[in-house]
């Protein structure tokens, strides 16, 4: 075992009239207002609360569901974490001081004994008192200060310290050596023909006796090997040393090392020349013989002697066209060299003020010491070992001195002992590559004893890496020393690698920041390992490191195991710690992807989520095997919660591991994980059913029908209600059940589970607000607002769980992008809610059913010397006031319900008002035709409310053709009867059959030709099932054609497709066929013999759109013209109102029309 080795231990362990203006304001804010969904989503998602549930303990009978929903919502509050993959920046929560790491002090170096600790210090001092060179700006010049620093290093007494100097500086003086590199020069002068030179160095150590002669009145001259002695006595330099000569460059390089014995290190100095070499003559030889005859330690060296000695042995003549040329030199003294050494570059000299030099030349200078008369020196214990011990010395100090209990510390020196260092690692002749190795090996010792800041340690192995190309050098003991460090260090690596979760957080970016640098740490040091010969390292550092993490998962998870969920405890005692387990271990993996696996996969080339997972995961999935099985046969509705709990952890685990690319979930220990959890899911979902009916039941209850807040419009009971589902349905996305036919069962019950939850709240809402005793004369009901108001935020809430349990497809087609079970389920649920709706809002609004038709009668008795705008006024004010109340205590959606309700309401009191005042005047028709118009554009409120394509449908078009009516004359309804028939279109073209005729206009005869040619299925009417058809054809308006009469055809007996191909002839002028209304009437009836004849359908045709009328024939045969094909239908609502306004009069020529029709009729039914 080497020396170095020695010191370590051995252990690593979202403008009619002003009467339109009465316009209500609030009608024109509905669309304004936010959206209730939006408003509601945004109350429950701020809240995150049941708005319901109170504060105080003990507020909720037991039974009410309040606690299980609560359970529920921390089940959630848990699942909405792990949605997605987890991000470094989330999970890093907290930047305090990472955990403090073990240490050992044992695993330092080895404690010294008294007589070494004596000689460690005498070692320091003699450093210090012998020191040579100039020092650094950044280094401790004064003597005593580093004297004094050693004192309170090793903790000396005054008099010891004073006795320990006395001895040291008794003690004989070291010897000096200066150790000089020449490493390159440039822009020298060229000297030969070819604008080169072929420079060497000439290197030697002046003595004091060779110094420069003070300047006088003579030439300045500087020292020259190569100079004569004309002018002065003998010019000794000792050991004269050359270089290589380089040819033809100006820029040469070297990289030669010289060593010169120094005698006086504050007289002695360097001096360097360069000449351009002339002759064939090796001069580095002839100095080297030189040398060799009069010895290195020879006080005289003449340059003559060198030329005569390498002019006898070369081959060129002693002329002077050999003579080499001077380049330039340096002087040097030793004194100035830094203690430190350095390497600068050198601008040349001339020898003499005539000489003309120019160029640099960079050096190496290192003086260092070659005997040291101190104890360790003369033990022999080398300044490897020396310097190591004093560095670890002053490491603790320093450490203790500055931050004694941080782990941050990285290892800054205060100037007394960064300079001590320097003095004794120059004097000991270390090299850059020995002081790096000697500060790893102390530094990474002395953090498994007092822990260290792990970017300290990387720079350490840096420094060392950049000057490992010296490793040749290394002798092997000081090798192997620092290879046991790697093992140490290693060692010491992997066993917190182990506990990483313990000292490296993922919740701490401290810790976290200490892993990243303590793996490159690792890493850095597998660098080393091919160049080391006894190899530190007894496999791949990355198969360490992973075996230490999966111990480290092993031992993690033994011990959460114990503690949560030990097995020799009962089942259902486990089944509460294996929730907590699974939990933990879900948190864990998160913390393995989001934080450690980068860290891991890029510095050290280990998948650790790989294998974390394959290894947690297994083990998790053995306890959930082993403990479904033992609790499947005594399934309790606590067991069951739990084991539901149980498997949404288990189920998130392998989602985990599916939501990665390239990751499938067959090949988990926990595929098929489900089928045991079944029967609890089952039994779970049921109690879920039977809770969620009790939390509805306690919140209608407690519900004072009342909008819990300013800006809502629904009650406290909606609002639970809402939440529930919202619960549920979140529940199921969770749930996720993984086998489609199973998925399907669960899902259908749920829904149908949902579904009648649903309709039973309504149905405790409209219990609720029928057992409350109204307001007398309250025409607007509050409660019934609300009650409005909570079903169609129940329907938009219930539409959304359901929607939300759609339930992966199998075999069955998805219909609007639901399962058809649940899409039919969904839709019954909107129709039932729908007309639960519409109940309400026709409750809502019979409360002012009697206003309304007491202010239409005051429209309707209202004579006729007052103005129309007059009139309405009452009824638009009022309902002006009514809408302002509707529309703060309801929701859009049921704001538009409620003015539909009114609208159709208004239209059914007018129609009886009119039904019920016949043959008044033209302004009572007028005014009510007024008061129409004025309420369509109060109710579309300039788009603010309904739109006008509602306004103006349905019981608004018989209104409005029954005033249009009122205000005819006569003739104009007679008119309007027939046009009306012309407007008609077939609903359904093949319902009562079709009839083929041919019309055209004879102007030479002034006659009408109609030809009837057949018929075609036409509708049974006899029991046989067929029919005896034949057409009545007949002229109208009347008083257009007062002369023609009603002509028909034969009868065709028992067919339903009657040929007939009889021709009509009708003399009646051009231009009544082209009057207003004028048109041919076809009739189809069915003759029956023993009674009435059957009325089968009838057709109408346009004259003015035949041949002869609308454009002149322009010859050719009637007969030639195509036939007219017309579909038969029956007379409907708008052609009868015209009739019935014609019977509601009593001037003759409307009753003459209605009694012509009626003999038209009768004449139907006498035989043809």
């Amino acid at each position: 075992m080497s020396e170095a080795t020695a010191v370590f231990s051995a252990r690593r362990p979202p403008a009619m009239t002003t009467l339109l203006e009465i316009k209500s304001s609030v009608l024109r804010q509905v669309q304004v207002r936010p959206s209730f969904r939006r408003r509601t989503e945004g109350e429950q998602g701020s809240t995150g609360a049941d708005p319901q549930e109170p504060t105080a303990a003990g507020a909720w009978k037991p039974g009410d569901g309040v606690e299980f929903f609560a359970h529920m919502r921390l089940i959630l509050k848990k699942g909405e974490g792990r949605q997605g993959l987890p991000c470094p920046e989330v999970l890093l929560r907290s930047g305090s001081p990472a955990p403090a790491e073990p240490v050992d002090p044992s695993r330092g170096l080895r404690a010294l004994t008294q007589e070494e600790v004596e000689m460690l210090y005498e070692e320091a001092l003699y450093t210090v008192l012998y020191r040579a060179g100039t020092m650094g700006p950044d280094q401790v010049d004064d003597q005593e200060t580093l004297l004094g620093y050693l004192q309170q290093v090793f903790g000396t007494s005054s008099d010891e310290h004073a006795k320990a100097i006395e001895r040291v500086k008794k003690a004989k003086a070291p010897t000096y050596a200066l150790k000089v590199s020449v490493m390159r020069a440039k822009n020298l002068l060229a000297k030969d023909p070819n604008g080169f030179s072929d420079p060497y160095c000439m290197l030697g150590i002046l003595p004091a006796s060779g110094a420069p002669r003070e300047p006088g009145p003579h030439k300045e001259q500087r020292f020259s090997f190569r100079k004569g002695s004309k002018r002065g006595g003998p010019l000794p330099a000792k050991c004269i040393q050359v270089t290589e000569v380089k040819s033809s460059t100006l820029n040469p390089v070297w990289k030669e090392n010289f060593f010169f014995e120094i005698e006086d290190v504050s007289t002695d100095q360097l001096h360097l020349d360069i000449w351009d070499h002339d002759d064939d003559v090796s001069l580095v030889e002839a100095c080297r013989k030189l040398n060799e005859v009069i010895g290195l330690k020879g006080m005289s060296r003449y340059f003559k002697q060198i030329v005569k000695s390498a002019r006898a042995n070369g081959t060129a003549g002693p002329t002077e066209d050999h003579t080499d040329d001077f380049l330039g030199c340096l002087n040097i003294p030793i004194r100035e060299v830094p203690v430190a050494g350095e390497d600068r570059w050198f601008k040349l000299e001339p020898r003499s003020s005539a000489s003309r030099v120019q160029g640099d030349c960079q050096l190496v200078l290192k003086l260092i010491t070659t005997q040291r008369d101190t104890g360790m020196s003369q033990r022999g214990r080398s300044g490897f070992l020396s310097y190591m011990l004093l560095l670890s010395r002053l490491l603790q100090f320093e450490h203790r001195s500055q931050e004694p209990d941080s782990s941050s510390w990285r290892g800054e020196l205060s100037g007394p002992a960064a300079t001590v260092l320097c003095l004794h690692g120059a004097q000991s002749n270390l090299s850059s590559l020995q002081l790096a190795v000697l500060h790893w090996q102390v530094s990474s010792r002395h953090h498994q004893t007092c822990t260290l800041d792990y970017g300290y340690l990387l720079g350490l192995l840096e420094d060392l890496q950049a000057h490992w190309e010296e490793a040749s050098s290394l002798p092997q003991d000081q090798e192997e020393s620092l290879a046991d460090s790697f093992s140490a260090f290693s060692e010491f690596g992997l066993r917190l690698l182990r506990q990483l979760r313990d000292y490296f957080p993922a919740t701490n970016s401290t810790a976290v920041y200490r892993l990243e640098l303590l793996l490159k740490c690792l890493s850095k040091m597998q660098l080393f390992q091919p160049s080391f010969e006894s190899c530190p390292f007894k496999t791949e550092l990355n198969m360490d490191i992973a075996a230490a993490l999966k111990r480290g998962n092993r031992e993690w998870y033994d011990r959460l195991l114990n503690s949560k969920s030990p097995r020799e405890q009962p089942g259902p005692q486990r089944l509460a710690g294996l929730v907590h387990l699974a939990d933990a271990v879900y948190e864990d993996l998160q913390s393995c992807y989001g934080v450690y696996a980068s860290l891991f996969h890029s510095i050290v080339e280990i998948d650790f989520f790989t294998l974390t997972f394959r290894q947690l995961e297994r083990l998790v999935a053995e306890e959930a095997w082993v403990l479904t099985e033992e609790l499947s046969p005594k399934l309790t509705l606590e067991v069951a919660s739990g084991l539901f709990e149980l498997y949404l952890t288990l189920a998130d685990i392998q989602g985990f591991w599916s939501s990665l690319p390239g990751r499938d979930s067959r090949s988990l220990a926990l595929a098929g994980i489900h089928a045991p959890f079944l029967p609890a899911v089952k039994l779970w979902l049921q109690v879920l059913r039977d809770q969620t009916r009790c939390r509805l039941q306690g919140a209608v209850d407690v519900d004072t029908l009342e909008p819990t807040d300013a800006s809502s419009k629904h009650s406290s009971s909606a609002a639970t209600a809402s939440l529930c589902f919202s619960h549920i349905q979140e529940l199921w996305a969770r749930l996720a059940w993984p086998d489609p036919a199973q998925a399907q069962a669960l899902g259908t019950q749920l829904s149908q589970d949902l579904c009648e939850a649903t309709l039973f709240y309504t149905e405790l809402l409209r219990k609720k607000v029928d057992a409350q005793p109204g307001a007398a004369g309250e025409a607007v009901s509050e409660p019934l607002c609300v009650v409005l108001n909570n079903v169609e935020l129940l329907r938009k809430a219930a539409g959304q769980a359901l929607r939300g349990l759609a339930w992966p497809e199998a075999t069955l087609a998805l219909e609007g992008g639901l399962p058809r079970p649940l899409l039919s389920c969904t839709q019954a649920l909107d129709e039932d809610l729908q007309q639960e709706v519409q109940t309400v809002t026709a409750h809502l609004t019979s409360k002012m059913v009697a206003d309304i038709r007491k202010y239409v009668q005051h429209i309707s008795l209202s004579p006729d010397s007052i103005q129309n705008d007059e009139a309405v006024a009452p009824l638009m004010k009022y309902l002006d006031e009514k809408l302002a109340l509707l529309n703060t205590a309801l929701v859009k959606e049921n704001l538009s319900r409620v003015l539909e309700a009114l609208w159709e309401l208004l239209l059914q009191a007018i129609l009886q008002a009119l039904g019920a005042n016949l043959d008044v005047s033209a302004d009572f028709y007028g005014r009510f035709h007024f008061a129409l118009e004025a309420l369509v554009n109060f109710f579309h409120a300039e788009g603010q409310g309904l739109p006008l394509e509602s306004l103006r449908d349905g019981s608004y078009k018989r209104l409005e053709e029954e005033l249009r009516l009122h205000q005819c004359s006569t003739r104009e309804c007679i008119e309007q009867y027939y046009l009306d028939k012309l407007k008609q279109r077939s609903l359904e073209q093949n319902r009562f059959g079709r009839l083929s005729v041919r019309c055209h206009y004879e102007a030479a005869e002034q006659r009408l030709v109609v030809e009837v040619l057949h018929a075609a299925d036409l509708p049974p009417l006899d029991a046989n099932g067929l029919s005896d058809p034949f057409v009545i054809v007949e002229l109208g308006p009347p008083h257009l054609f007062p002369l023609v009469r009603s002509q028909r055809t034969q009868v065709k007996s028992r067919t339903l497709h009657p040929v007939y191909d009889e021709l009509f002839y009708f003399s009646v002028p051009a231009e009544a066929c082209r009057r207003r209304g004028a048109c041919v009437l076809f009739t189809v009836m069915d003759h029956d013999w023993l009674s009435t004849n059957d009325f089968a359908g009838e057709a109408a045709l346009s004259l003015g759109s035949i041949g002869g009328i609308a454009r002149p024939q322009v010859g050719g045969s009637s007969r030639a013209r195509q036939p007219v094909t017309l579909h038969l239908r029956r007379p409907r609502a708008q052609v009868k109102s015209a009739l019935r306004m014609l019977e509601g009069r009593t001037n003759k020529e409307a009753q003459e029309f209605v009694k012509k029709l009626k003999e038209l009729e009768k004449s139907m039914e006498a035989d043809p």
